[in-house]
């Protein structure tokens, strides 16, 4: 069911902000902060806002709210897509710049910044890589060269032109796998051994010594037992802190931040805690990949204002936690959302069983939800002495 037909059967529309941009207050119409746009409202933290693009949408004439919404909400710009291996490179030796080329562009045109996502990650490779490991034609030695000669390439396509870079993307497993101790998971490490996380980042530095080079990874917010065999956000503290120590020129850590409304998750202090023990390390932060989805039970398909505010609400609150949070830290560079509206959220695609949604902070009509107008008034009402602005993070040679 698209959720267009419970969302416009169960929810009370929010009215739209007045402007996007400021208007200069005069004694008959004085300053309103919130007809500011997100991006305009951070500003004053030196906080950037941003979004993922899904190009699809963005290059869709029937639906310029999109391209709009893109332009004036968001002072930085993720590549959903297009910037991932099987996107770049669908055939061996034969990249394809042009959508990502094309959102750089966007960007550049709109005053903003560019987070380049991802250059290692084991999911959406190309299936010449995959079948040729699998079936021996590409051994040991020859991937770690294919995988350096991508990064070389794909970092230096870029050049001058990527503010950050997630080099290396969801490299550790969680609790619930197989073995239940954490450890380094995934295609690389299978075929290469935990090394290429190190090589990863030596390789991206090389190509460009300007960027700044994150590693990105889920469910680690907040810190929980603090053993790293079975807290994700310790092993990847200790991790990031071995690399450092060995002088792996990594910049920051990026905390995706996808949470849902069925779980307990944290509270601001706990999250902010964890941001500061990973500046603590000389790292910034991010968030990257924010979203908050809930459970489409068969009430809130119904329409059951009963089942949908509760979880409007506390798909609200968690996007509060995660920016008052980043707010708090200095360290803390930016926001990202993982696209802005349920017309065009992953997530349906990509939780089933049980069906779940309502992910963003705009409706499938690009209404602004309550999520959205908390953000607004995070912005809005925080300032000194606890929320101060960011502290610019010098990439490492």
């Amino acid at each position: 069911m698209k959720p267009s037909r419970w969302i416009a059967a169960g929810l009370v529309a929010v009215a739209t902000a007045a402007a996007l941009n400021a208007v200069p207050a005069t004694a008959g119409r004085p300053y309103d902060p919130t007809a500011q746009s997100l991006r305009a409202l951070a500003q004053r933290h030196g906080l950037y806002v941003g979004t993922a693009v899904d190009m699809a949408a963005l290059d869709n004439a029937a639906e310029p709210r999109y391209r709009e919404l893109v332009g004036s909400e968001f002072s930085t710009v993720t590549a959903e897509n297009v910037m991932k291996w099987e996107s770049l490179e669908p055939t061996r030796g034969t990249y394809d710049w042009g959508p990502a080329d094309e959102l750089v562009a966007f960007a550049r045109q709109h005053h903003q910044r560019v987070r380049g996502h991802v250059l290692v990650w084991h999911n959406q490779l190309p299936a010449w890589l995959t079948s040729g490991v699998e079936d021996g034609s590409i051994d040991t030695a020859e991937l770690r060269r294919i995988l350096r000669d991508h990064i070389t390439a794909v970092v230096r396509h870029f050049k001058g032109r990527i503010w950050q870079w997630d080099v290396v993307n969801e490299a550790v497993s969680d609790p619930w796998d197989t073995p239940s101790t954490l450890h380094y998971k995934g295609f690389w490490a299978e075929h290469l051994g935990p090394g290429y996380i190190a090589d990863a980042f030596r390789w991206a530095r090389a190509a460009d010594p300007n960027a700044l080079l994150f590693y990105n990874d889920y469910n680690i917010e907040a810190f929980g037992s603090g053993n790293p065999a079975d807290d994700k956000t310790q092993f990847v503290y200790e991790m990031a802190r071995d690399l450092r120590a060995r002088g792996v020129p990594i910049d920051g850590v990026g905390s995706q931040g996808h949470l849902g409304t069925q779980y307990g998750n944290y509270d601001t202090l706990q999250v902010a805690a964890a941001l500061r023990k990973f500046a603590g390390l000389g790292l910034a932060t991010a968030f990257t990949e924010v979203d908050v989805r809930s459970q489409l039970t068969a009430g809130v398909r119904a329409g059951d204002s009963a089942e949908i505010n509760p979880r409007l609400q506390a798909s609200a609150a968690n996007f509060s936690t995660l920016l008052r949070a980043c707010l708090a830290e200095r360290h803390c560079l930016s926001f990202t959302l993982w696209g802005f509206t349920d017309k065009h959220s992953w997530v349906p695609g990509a939780f089933s069983d049980p069906p779940e949604g309502l992910a963003t902070v705009y409706d499938e009509n690009y209404q602004p939800k309550r999520s959205y107008q908390e953000l607004k008034a995070d912005l809005i009402f925080a300032g000194p002495p606890f929320v101060r602005p960011r502290v610019p993070q010098q990439p490492r040679r």
